[in-house]
This record gives C-alpha cells, structure tokens and sequence, in this order.
C-alpha cells in the first residue's frame, strides 16, 4: 500500500482543474515492482475551479480520478501518460504525452466536462433595426479552442528520498497547435502525518512560448471586432508561479480520500490579458479513489 501512497497522486479532471485551461503534467515516482504486475486508483470526486485560466468566475464540477503504473514504467496520471525509462533510482525522465482542454465562449472546455456552453447569461437591449445580443458567456466573441493532444518529455532529479526536482516540456496546444509550455518545480514527496494520512507540497513556475499566450490570452483584431475586449497581442516568457499541498487519508487497504489544493498567480503578458480578471486563481477538490 506504501509504494503507491508514496506517488503524488494526480488528479485527472474530465472537468474541474481542465477549465483553467492547463494542465500541469506530474509524473508518478517510480518504484520497483514485480514483473507484470500494475498499481492502479480509480475515483470519483468534486472539484471548484476557475471556469478558465484569469477568470473571475468559479464552478464545481464532477472529477474522476485516475492514476496507474505498470511494472515496465508506463503510468497513467490523470490527463496525461508517460514512460520511465531511468533505471537510476535518483533521475527519471522519460517520453509524456497530455490533454489540453477545450475552451468555448463560457469558459467552459469542449469535449472535456461534456457540457460546452453554459446556460444564458443575458440579453442586451437591441436598438433600433438592430437585434439583441445574446451573451453566452465572458467569452462571448472568442474562438473557441478545441481540446489538444501534446507531447513532450519529464525529466526529474531527487534531492533526497523526501525531495525532487521536477520538469517537463510540453508542444502542441493553442490554436495552431504550436503551443508550448515548460514547467519547472519542486517537490516534497509524501510524508507522513498519522497513521493514516500522508500529505505533499509542491511549487513551481511555468514558461510559455509566444504562441500559447497568444492562443489563450491574446485578442485578435478580429475577436476584439466582435467582443467587448481590446485587441492585445502577448509575448512568450514566464506565465505563471504555482504551489499546492495534497492530503491523501488511508481509509482502508482499498479506499483512499484524496485533496488537493492549488494556488496559481499568472504573471507577465498573461497577468495584463483583458481576459484576466482575476490573476490569482486556487482549486480545491477532494474525491474518493479505489485501489485495484
């Protein structure tokens, strides 16, 4: 039961943590297992989340829970997969592959929650020989994005037993899907706290190339025609800073209650976006997971 609680479990949202807009891709720590053998958690929970990356606005969703690891290094973290492939027991890295939500005019991401856009949010007076608008979210105007598949790599290094420095690249979001994102954090592996809980902390920053902040901070002049913002074309450089703490309580041999709580400041060209409403954003969630 240990090897497993020892990972920070990732939490993989269908919806919830995919509105923000980003996914954070977290490798599992690798463990020696038995040949054929596999450790897997399957839950399902609630999570609070901004409806997209700066917004101001929140909504609580379902979240399924998933994390597998097979014996020749393949896992499964929530919405992203990977190999390891470093037989040292300090450094890992490997091949990674992750979602990227959808984002339509509420915020929302397509194909991600299953529910696309939110219910109507008002109407404005027509005027004359005109007709009304039909507001369907903060976004209204805005392309929408669709989900995208990204590849990269992870490369992580431990300090110590307790301690790890954690990186990966990511290419292939945003509009064009040329898109990419490179997070560089650190990591306090879980330690205990009771017999029954186990608790992690992790911070972080992520860089951004031009075209992800143009894909989902930037205003085209084209958008900015047919929306309320301002046209603003952003550059590349660091996005944003990030730290959360996870708290994994042991039920039984079976059941796990796993939380987690994440803080993100944006910062730069992304804190500035006439999108951004809010620059600080924090999700929480908590779910019920089952080991098989």
């Amino acid at each position: 039961m240990n090897k497993l609680l020892s990972f920070v479990l990732r939490a993989g949202a269908v919806a919830g943590s995919l509105a923000s807009g980003t996914v954070l891709a977290q490798t599992p720590a690798t463990n020696p297992m038995p040949d054929g053998s596999r450790d897997m958690y399957a839950g399902l929970g609630l999570q609070s989340a901004a409806r997209y990356e700066g917004s101001g606005s929140r909504r609580v969703s379902a979240l399924p829970v998933l994390q597998v690891q097979w014996s020749n290094g393949v896992f499964v973290s929530g919405m992203s997969a990977g190999m390891h492939l470093s037989s040292s027991p300090t450094v890992e890295y490997g091949p990674l592959l992750a979602i990227q939500p959808g984002r339509d005019e509420s915020g929302t991401g397509l194909g991600a929650d299953g529910v696309g856009a939110s219910g109507l949010n008002g109407i404005a007076p027509a005027a004359p020989g005109e007709k009304a608008m039909i507001l369907t979210g903060r976004l209204a105007g805005m392309d929408e994005i669709g989900a995208r598949l990204q590849v990269g790599a992870f490369y992580n290094t431990y300090l110590n037993p307790q301690w790890r420095l954690t990186s990966s690249l990511l290419v292939g979001s945003g509009r064009d899907h040329d898109g990419a994102r490179l997070d560089l954090g650190v990591q306090r592996l879980a330690f205990v706290a009771g017999e029954r809980h186990r608790v992690s902390l992790s911070a972080g920053l992520g860089l951004v190339n031009r075209q992800y902040n143009e894909s989902y901070f930037g205003v085209t002049m084209e958008e900015s025609s047919r929306s309320r913002f301002a046209a603003w074309q952003p550059g590349g450089g660091l996005q944003d800073v990030h730290a959360g703490a996870r708290w994994n309580w042991v039920l039984s041999p079976s059941w796990m209650l796993t939380s987690n709580l994440q803080a993100k400041r944006l910062l730069g060209d992304a804190g500035k976006s006439p999108l951004t409403e809010r620059s600080t954003n924090v999700t929480v969630s908590t779910a019920l997971a089952y080991r098989f």
